[in-house]
């Protein structure tokens, strides 16, 4: 009762060919997951790539040069009291 008969595995194995529909069929479906599979693992690959290049320097426009040096350049003289 606890286990299966033949008669049990053979409807399984009928219900498996019909739903897969033989031995093309099966092997065309593993190789599509065998490339989904390298797909993603380059995928991953290209993001690790890209989180280790260092990020592209970051060039202040020319106008925001002269402002930005003048406070800093009063920040570094003393303050005269009068």
């Amino acid at each position: 009762m606890g286990s299966l008969s033949i008669w049990h595995w053979l409807i399984v194995l009928g219900v498996g060919l019909l739903l897969f529909g033989g031995k093309n069929k099966v092997s065309s479906l593993m190789g599509d997951f065998a490339k989904g599979i390298k797909a993603f693992k380059s995928g991953m690959k290209e993001d690790d790539e890209a989180e280790t290049a260092p990020p592209p320097a970051q060039v202040p426009p020319p106008g925001a040069a002269a402002t930005t040096a003048a406070p800093a350049a009063a920040a570094e003289r003393p303050h005269q009291h009068v």
